[in-house]
């Protein structure tokens, strides 16, 4: 089916980081899988490329653009050419829209230039131990200091993508005490430098799949944060963490889309080289009828993204119906990959097949950015449920 979203701007630079992950991405991609994320020069050439700024407004040396629809190509070429340009996501995806809402001019000037150009890699640390999705309960504490110049952090989170080589980490902390009648209160976000005395990148976690995008655990010990680094007001975090919610949830159904795309071109290429019985895989009825299901979800997938992404340009999205497209669009990426490795038989179970990768890739899409489950809970209420 035609896609009608992009213009001829958007195609010139798909052609172009197709041309760059074909040089500069896929010959090192074993060697980033064994590292557990991209070497840090990586990012300096995304920013080179123009690739992290892109959303990052011209007068601090970013591209100016307001669409989506740049990032939106980037998970796509990933996912067609089964690499990972790391934590891209949550650094333009994720952070930049606190920066550009929440930043003191100040703090803009300070952290916008080298955001753009990778020399400030930034990550976003909300998750605890002991905390999930429920973060009202998270636990770290920020102390203000009695001359009100600097905090004090101490805690711990985990699950932080990005954080083995990030400079900056928003750090999600407690800056009033717990009050169990308002739980959301006393929330807020220290932009902390990692290189300051007591925080520790504590280990780097193993995971099913992801396997060049780093995702940590973080302990703060007595650390020191200027007063210049809280992102906003004080106690506000938690309303802050909901504002960026469906561009969150967007991106996730957008590269999960992408997956479901890149297994039905590996899966079709397979079947029609690999021979059983004497014959193309390809030409029994039933290899037919399952990659012809897989294009039809995929498609009607395809079209709904599109949809939201355009919705998301115009400002119309919204959070019931940013759960509405994750929830469907990271749902079916899970049939239509499982369905793929199949047809792979034996060899889909092997990682050096590109369709074992999106298999193990694809499963956390259901999980993060909020679950399946929490997405259902969001459009059952909006429904009024």
């Amino acid at each position: 089916m035609e896609r009608t979203i992009f213009e001829s701007e958007h195609e010139d630079f798909r052609r172009m980081l197709r041309e760059f992950i074909v040089r500069e991405v896929q010959p090192y991609r074993d060697d980033w899988d064994r590292l557990g994320h991209p070497p840090r020069e990586f990012y300096a050439r995304l920013g080179e490329l123009g690739v992290l700024g892109n959303q990052v407004p011209d007068e601090y040396g970013g591209g100016g653009a307001v669409s989506f629809k740049y990032n939106a190509i980037v998970y796509e070429e990933v996912a067609r050419a089964g690499v990972s340009f790391g934590q891209f996501s949550v650094h333009t995806c994720l952070i930049l829209p606190y920066l550009l809402a929440y930043a003191t001019d100040e703090q803009k000037q300070r952290w916008l230039p080298g955001f753009a150009s990778g020399d400030l890699m930034m990550s976003i640390a909300m998750s605890e131990p002991g905390t999930g999705s429920d973060l009202a309960n998270i636990s770290t504490t920020a102390k203000l200091d009695e001359h009100g110049e600097h905090y004090v952090v101490n805690g711990a989170k985990t699950f932080i993508t990005g954080g083995a080589v990030s400079d900056l980490v928003l750090t999600v902390c407690r800056t009033s005490p717990f009050d169990p009648a308002d739980r959301r209160a006393g929330l807020s976000i220290l932009c902390v430098p990692t290189a300051t005395p007591g925080f520790t990148v504590a280990r780097q976690l193993r995971k099913i799949g992801l396997h060049q995008q780093d995702t940590t655990e973080l302990v703060y010990q007595d650390v020191v944060v200027p007063v210049e680094n809280l992102l906003g007001e004080p106690g506000a975090a938690f309303g802050y963490l909901t504002h960026n919610l469906p561009q969150e949830r967007l991106a996730i159904a957008l590269g999960a889309v992408a997956m479901a795309e890149a297994a039905i071109m590996h899966a079709t290429s397979y079947v029609k080289d690999r021979t059983v019985f004497g014959q193309p895989v390809a030409s029994f009825q039933n290899t037919k009828f399952v990659l012809a299901e897989c294009s039809a979800e995929t498609q009607a997938a395809r079209v709904y993204a599109d949809h939201a992404l355009e919705l998301h340009d115009r400002g119309e999205l919204t959070v019931a119906d940013a759960a509405r497209v994750k929830l469907h669009c990271t749902e079916m990426a899970g049939r239509v990959v499982d369905k793929c490795l199949q047809l792979h038989g034996g060899y889909g179970y092997i990682t050096e097949y590109p369709i074992a990768r999106l298999y193990a890739d694809t499963r956390v899409n259901r999980i993060y950015g909020g679950t399946s489950e929490v997405m259902k809970t969001i459009i059952a209420k909006d429904l009024r449920l």
